[in-house]
């Protein structure tokens, strides 16, 4: 599953559960935790198998329920002692929905039914898939992506992504654009606290 589909899984799983436990919508640090924490594996496994060669494959330390169960829970008690208990929530959410996101992905596209992912090391799948360095091995899975998409091959899977980000972008703006919200209002109350001294640096030059 790409890097954006599981952004998109992760902020509306959490959306969801915000309205309806919260009944209200996500803030901007808990949609942020959401969504880097349903990228997260991916930014531990497939650096270190294909830049630095410590795993096999992709699919390892990050994507193994024996490592993303205690991690969930870690962040989710440091979160709560902090009084951001929902930031911890959605951090859970988003990292544990990557894993089977990933064994459905295979099933979807290829047919191909692997539980094994999530469960490093006591099962392993694939092959070595290290030979080139992370940048080269993502620009090469992505250009075979992007060339489906110019040259308007589009699968029904492909159809049904657009589909997704298309419903998730709708959703985003009924919450009020969490994130992108917060940082508006940050930098309007930035602007309104520089605005007195301004003027009394003004008024300071009159005198």
């Amino acid at each position: 599953m790409w890097p954006w589909e599981h952004a998109i899984v992760g902020y509306l799983a959490y959306s969801l559960f915000s309205r309806l436990y919260y009944r209200e919508s996500p803030t901007g640090l808990a949609a942020f935790a959401a969504v880097f924490a349903s990228v997260l594996p991916d930014l531990i496994d497939k650096p270190l198998a294909w830049e630095f060669g410590v795993f096999q494959t992709g699919y390892a330390l990050g994507h193994s329920v024996f490592f993303a169960i205690p991690l969930a829970i870690g962040v989710g008690l440091v979160a709560r002692a902090v009084g951001r208990t929902p930031a911890g929530i959605a951090f859970g959410i988003g990292y544990l929905l990557h894993l089977p996101s990933d064994v459905l992905d295979g099933y979807l596209r290829g047919g191909a039914y692997h539980p094994e992912l999530m469960f490093w090391p006591v099962e392993t799948v694939g092959a070595h898939d290290h030979g080139q360095g992370f940048l080269e091995q993502f620009t090469r899975l992505f250009s075979q992506y992007q060339q489906a998409l110019l040259a308007g091959d589009l699968s029904t899977y492909v159809w049904l992504q657009l589909g997704l980000a298309t419903v998730a972008a709708i959703v985003w703006i009924a919450d009020g654009a969490p994130v992108l919200r917060e940082c508006l209002l940050g930098g309007k109350r930035l602007l309104t606290s520089l605005r007195p001294q301004r003027n009394r640096s003004e008024s300071n030059g009159r005198k």
